[in-house]
C-alpha cells in the first residue's frame, strides 16, 4: 500500500476498515468508521472512503455494505479460518456445504490452534458467556477431556455442550437451567466429538440483524 501515497488520516481509515473486515468479513459503516476514529461526521468518513476508492486502496462491491478490499490487500489463506453454519445430517462438520463463509482470523491466536468457527444456534450455553449468534473457535479432536466444552456429533445433530464423563457414562450439560442435559448412550446413539471450544468471535450488532 506504500505506493498508493496516501495521506496519514486516509491510513487510518483504511487499517480501521481492513481490521473490520478481517474481524467480521464486511466493511464497517459509515457511522462506525466516524465513530471509531473520532471524525466530525459521517460525511467526513465518506470522504475518506471515496478518496481510498480513487487511489485503489479500496473497490465498490455490491456487498459487503458496498466495499471490499483488493485481493492484494487481503488476509492470505493461512490466516482465514471457515465459518460452519447448519450442518446437514450425517456430513463432515467441513463439508463445502456447511460452510457459509471464510473469516480472516488467525488461528494461531487461540490455543490449541483454531482449525474453524462454528455459528452458535440457541442459548443453551449462555450462562457460559456463549450467545445465540456467536462464532465460536473449534480445534479439530476426537478426544477431550471431562469439564471441556465441546462440539459433539450425536446421531445427527451436532451441538455446543459441556462433557462429563464419569465412568463410562457420558453427558453433554447445558450451561443454562432451561435446557435439561443430554444423556448419551454410545450404545444405541452414533456419537462423536468433533472438536473443543477455543475461544469466541461476537459479531457486531447490525451484523446479527443482517444475518437475521
Amino acid at each position: 500500500m506504500d505506493d498508493l501515497r496516501l495521506t496519514t488520516n486516509q491510513r487510518r481509515v483504511l487499517d480501521c476498515i481492513r481490521q473490520h473486515f478481517e474481524r467480521y468479513d464486511c466493511a464497517p459503516s459509515l457511522r462506525e468508521i466516524a465513530e471509531n476514529l473520532g471524525l466530525a461526521s459521517h460525511s467526513s468518513a465518506q470522504d475518506y472512503v471515496e478518496a481510498l476508492v480513487r487511489k485503489g486502496a479500496l473497490e465498490r462491491s455490491p456487498h459487503h455494505r458496498g466495499l471490499r478490499l483488493p485481493l492484494r490487500s487481503r488476509a492470505p489463506a493461512a490466516t482465514r479460518l471457515p465459518l460452519v453454519g447448519r450442518v446437514a445430517a450425517g456430513s463432515p462438520i467441513l463439508a463445502a456445504e456447511n460452510i457459509e463463509a471464510e473469516h480472516g482470523v488467525d488461528p494461531e491466536m487461540f490455543r490449541p490452534r483454531a482449525d474453524y468457527l462454528l455459528r452458535v444456534i440457541g442459548a443453551s450455553m449462555r450462562d457460559a458467556g456463549i450467545l445465540d449468534g456467536d462464532l465460536i473457535a473449534v480445534h479439530r479432536t476426537q478426544t477431550a477431556a471431562h469439564g471441556r466444552i465441546v462440539v459433539a456429533r450425536l446421531d445427527d445433530e451436532v451441538t455446543v455442550k459441556q462433557l462429563e464423563r464419569r465412568g463410562d457414562r457420558i453427558r453433554l450439560l447445558p450451561a443454562n437451567a432451561d435446557f435439561a442435559p443430554i444423556d448419551v448412550d454410545p450404545q444405541r446413539q452414533a456419537f462423536a466429538i468433533e472438536g473443543v471450544y477455543v475461544g469466541l468471535i461476537r459479531p457486531a450488532p447490525s451484523d446479527r440483524l443482517r444475518q437475521g
